[in-house]
């Protein structure tokens, strides 16, 4: 098998190609993004009667989503602890139930779908602090949830111990996407170029809802919601690789730069080599090190990369855009767990768009309070960014681009915007390339 820079899912499905819009349109709900959490927002409506399309600017699942690790669990790292400490025990067993929910709705549509769905159970390891393992299961039996204590993993190297939540799951997500399609009006190679009150206008029409929902990965409107203050983006790297052992579960490490491993497709796929977006860090390398090291018997087949949006307190941004925008809606922030937070969003927007309760609305509200410290980490790399002189400026807010040699493109640090070596937009926020923004 030749090497291939692309991801396994989307090398292995290829979705329906959709049309773009040529022409003013009206509907209940618009939904502005075509990766997993905007087509199950569109689906979960569609289903619930309401009016609703969808509008992707060039191809679904083509960012984030065809780039992800696949896995459906609510075991999010080893977080738990953390959450009883910033929000209390009633909102950490919430989170958890969200996604616990999350994964018993995936389960239940992947009836529906030949989408290689299989149940595995999820380990976050630590590979020498076993108190934190202590510390993190307790804080699961203080909530409800009875994980398991593991220590002998068959990874290629020794922990000092790990949790184990059951009865999770993986996916190919491309496979699972393309049986929710039919019945979804979809548009794509529609770009939206302004976003007004009831209106969004794309090259060739305008389209006029009465909701809006923007699950753009990061949101592009800054004049509402401080998102550009409220998150950045962590870009990761994935290796896949033939001739390596099935570990029969999924794991990662419960420090953040560590790796995680799960297997697809006879294939074992690694990820990390974690850093923020712009910066430095192990990048692929770190990932080809370990395999040649570990299992030198084995090939790389496979290579990609993905990133995140990453929030100030580590849990996702789902419901109204701001206090301010009551039909204007959001979905990001998902902190490296796509898969689970792309369901709750589903269920939270389908409730609110219809003027419903929901029971998770407020842990996930994006009004929340912004007073962590992570906040004063993002406003300093913005602010030293914006002031460095660079002739290469990220058309979304001004910061000096950073060059990535490892990938030949100019990222951002303040945001996570990416151009290629030519000045073309490869990963938003910013909606320009950099040569538009000179023109303009």
């Amino acid at each position: 098998m030749a090497e291939k820079f692309r991801s396994l899912w989307a090398d292995t499905e290829e979705l329906t190609h959709f049309g773009s819009l040529d022409r003013d349109i009206i509907a209940d709900v618009l939904v502005i993004g075509g990766g997993m959490a905007g087509i199950l927002c569109a689906y979960s409506l569609t289903r619930a009667g309401a009016d609703c399309i969808l509008v992707e600017a060039d191809r679904l699942c083509g960012g984030i989503t065809e780039n992800t690790t696949a896995k459906i669990t609510s075991q999010h790292g080893l977080i738990y602890h953390t959450l009883i400490k910033r929000f209390g025990e009633e909102k950490a067993r919430l989170y958890l139930k969200a996604n616990e929910d999350a994964l018993n709705a995936y389960r239940s549509l992947s009836h529906e779908a030949d989408c290689e769905f299989s149940e595995k159970s999820a380990f976050a390891y630590s590979l020498n602090d076993p108190n934190v393992i202590e510390e993190e299961l307790k804080a699961l039996s203080r909530i409800g949830f009875q994980a398991k204590r593991a220590v002998n993993l068959p990874l290629p190297f020794t922990v000092a111990g790990a949790v184990e939540f059951p009865n999770q799951a993986q996916f190919h997500p491309l496979k699972f996407i393309a049986a929710l399609l039919p019945g979804i009006r979809i548009f794509e190679h529609t770009k939206v170029l302004e976003l007004g009150k009831g209106f969004a206008k794309t090259h060739k029409g305008t389209i006029k809802a009465n909701k809006i929902i923007v699950a753009t990965h990061f949101p592009f409107l800054n004049k509402h919601g401080l998102y550009f203050l409220k998150q950045y983006q962590d870009r990761s790297y994935v290796i896949a690789l033939k001739n390596a052992p099935d570990l029969g579960g999924m794991y990662i490490d419960g420090e953040a730069g560590g790796m995680s491993f799960r297997n697809a497709e006879g294939l074992l796929l690694i990820g990390g080599g974690g850093h923020r977006t712009g910066k430095s860090g192990g990048n692929r390398r770190e990932l080809e090190a370990f395999a040649k090291r570990y299992y030198p018997e084995s090939e790389i087949v496979y290579r990609w990369a993905t990133q995140d949006c990453m929030t100030l307190d580590g849990i996702p941004y789902i419901g109204k855009y701001s206090a301010s925008t009551p039909d204007l809606f959001v979905a990001t922030g998902f902190n490296k767990w796509g898969m689970t937070s792309s369901m709750v969003a589903a269920s939270i927007l389908t409730d609110l768009v219809q003027g419903k309760s929901n029971t998770y609305s407020e842990l996930f509200s994006p009004s929340r309070s912004i007073m962590r410290p992570q906040l004063a980490i993002n406003f300093a790399e913005a602010t030293v960014n914006l002031l460095t002189p660079s002739k290469k400026r990220c058309p979304h807010l001004g910061c000096a681009l950073k060059w990535n040699p490892e990938e030949n493109s100019w990222d951002c640090p303040c945001h996570g915007s990416r151009f290629d070596s030519d000045g073309n937009l490869i990963d938003g926020p910013a909606t320009d390339d950099i040569k538009s923004k000179k023109k303009g």
